[in-house]
């Protein structure tokens, strides 16, 4: 989407925070990732110190993010179907109890690595139910126009945050003990938990009853799977995730074994990498004026790769400290970036799902590349690790070459909701079904080719939406007849269908007329299948009248 003179200008990158919504909810969540930070510190020292076992180290940041991969999907679907404030009030609420559970344990003694795995990963599950509803409420509460300065805004504020989060956190378990960490980290998670509970927000509501949660999944992959710009998103942010990882993964052991530190070391080398997020995260908009995605996209792994091969070859904490700077820089513009591109690229009805399916397979990739680079630390060498992490991100910016990511400069992705339900003469209930729509055209021998790259793009915008077995028939004894067929499972699919066409999929409908050589405009006909395997009774049927 091009960039408006509004959002062109400096003040725009801070636009989104004029909404009061917005803004009590986002200083609310760092606050919670001030403690967040402290507790990732606490928890990654704490297993550097009880375990002996690199890998064992470098897994506490898969625990962290496998929940993402495991429960996104639903959680998104869950997200696009029911109240998105309610779904995160329950994700914070998980990651309190979790919290205070995990201080409790400490406190009492019962430590062990796979406990605190454990309770990590319970954490992070509650970060997972949050992270999609909250993601996909940002264009609920702001405007379209503020959705890039908005999403940027959730990376600089996190990354603002790391800027003293582990700097305070060291601080915290090197004076006061790993249990004052952990207790603080559980009373600042209440603060969204508070905020969310006063908070409100209008959402737009469907007129059509919510999605079965088997159908919103498979409508949500679909999607996905459909959408070349948000599969290019989904594939480098795997791939960079999988490959930069290593970074944050094997810094307590760069701390520990290169550099000789101890937690507020650690604390200060996270310090500079959140430093080098936070001028990145500002610098954001003026790079999207003048570069391009794909090239911010490969400059960020270029950062990161820099990062690692400096980490890898220095014994300086002041080194190590800049190179982090630029590892931070290159982690928050990748991220913005993408996060963005997804954002941008999905409908209301169904943003849910497709950030949740970004971040499912993201944080899927972060989690085998905790577990690859720890296994390499373990069994060759860190130096090794840091190395092979650096040619992985430089392979990540080239294969820009087969998954390129577009700067959106299209139409607006959300659906008008404009159809008038048309007239049948059988009384249909929501689950009736399955529905045929046949549409008969009338083309000239002239006109075939334009209109098989019409029908193309027809089969591409109505299977995106949730048309089944879509096909397209010439008549053998009437050579000018042809007709588009395709199914949806019930009456209520095909309402739904039709309810997320957006004025560029209607715009189709006039192409086509414009094409049709017929007297009359184009023939739709819809039908109700109906099985002849077996005779059953038949069930009484109960009119259904659709809401406006």
């Amino acid at each position: 989407m091009a960039c408006t003179n509004q959002e062109a200008t400096s003040p725009a990158a801070f636009a989104p925070l004029r909404n009061s919504t917005f803004r009590s909810i986002w200083l609310a969540i760092q606050v919670a990732n001030l403690g967040w930070l402290m507790q990732a510190v606490a928890i990654s020292w704490l297993m550097a110190t009880i375990s002996t076992s690199d890998v064992m180290v470098a897994l506490v940041q898969a625990s962290a993010t496998l929940p993402a991969f495991i429960l996104s999907v639903f959680v998104g679907a869950i997200a696009d179907n029911f109240s998105r404030r309610r779904v995160m009030f329950a994700g914070w609420c998980l990651m309190a109890i979790a919290s205070a559970m995990l201080a409790t344990s400490v406190a009492l003694g019962f430590v062990a690595p796979w406990m605190i795995l454990g309770f990590s990963f319970l954490i992070a599950c509650g970060s997972a139910v949050n992270d999609p509803a909250w993601q996909a409420s940002v264009g609920d509460i702001v405007d379209r126009r503020d959705v890039p300065a908005a999403v940027t805004l959730l990376t600089v504020g996190f990354n603002t945050v790391r800027t003293v989060g582990p700097a305070l956190g060291g601080l915290v378990v090197a004076s006061f003990g790993l249990v004052t960490a952990f207790a603080v980290t559980a009373l600042s998670y209440l603060v969204p938990v508070c905020t969310i509970w006063r908070s409100k927000w209008k959402v737009r509501s469907s007129p059509l009853p919510r999605e079965p949660l088997r159908t919103a999944l498979h409508d949500g992959l679909r999607f996905t799977a459909m959408s070349s710009e948000i599969k290019a998103s989904i594939a480098r942010g795997t791939l960079f995730g999988l490959a930069s990882i290593a970074i944050l993964a094997l810094l307590p052991l760069v701390v520990r074994d290169q550099l000789g530190g101890g937690p507020i070391a650690y604390g200060t080398l996270m310090g500079g990498f959140g430093t080098g997020a936070v001028l990145a995260g500002v610098s954001n908009s003026m790079l999207r004026r003048s570069l391009q995605l794909e090239r911010l996209m490969r400059l960020a792994c270029v950062a990161c790769a820099a990062c690692c091969l400096s980490l890898a070859l220095t014994s300086s904490i002041a080194v190590a400290a800049i190179a982090l700077a630029f590892g931070g820089a290159g982690w928050v513009t990748a991220w913005s970036g993408l996060g963005v591109s997804v954002q941008l690229a999905s409908p209301r009805w169904v943003v849910g799902r497709t950030i949740s399916i970004y971040y499912a397979l993201i944080d899927g990739g972060i989690a085998a590349g905790s577990w690859i680079w720890g296994t390499v630390t373990q069994n060759h060498s860190l130096t090794l690790a840091l190395e092979c992490s650096a040619g992985a991100l430089l392979l990540v910016a080239a294969v820009g070459v087969l998954f390129p990511l577009r700067d959106r400069r299209d139409s607006d992705p959300d659906p008008l909701e404009e159809f008038d339900t048309p007239a049948v003469a059988l009384d249909l209930r929501p689950r009736s079904g399955p529905i045929v729509v046949k549409v008969e055209y009338m083309i000239l021998e002239k006109n075939i080719e334009a209109f098989l790259d019409l029908m193309r793009e027809r089969r591409h915008v109505h299977s995106r939406v949730g048309a089944r077995h879509w096909t397209l028939q010439r008549n053998l004894q009437k050579p000018m007849q042809w007709t588009e067929t395709f199914h949806t499972p019930t009456w209520t699919d095909y309402l739904r269908l039709n309810h997320r066409l957006t004025e560029a999929d209607k715009g189709l409908d006039e192409r086509a007329r414009d094409l049709h050589a017929g007297e009359h405009p184009p023939q739709m006909t819809l039908s109700i299948e109906r099985p002849t395997r077996s005779t059953r009774k038949p069930e009484q049927t109960v009119p259904y009248f659709p809401r406006h």
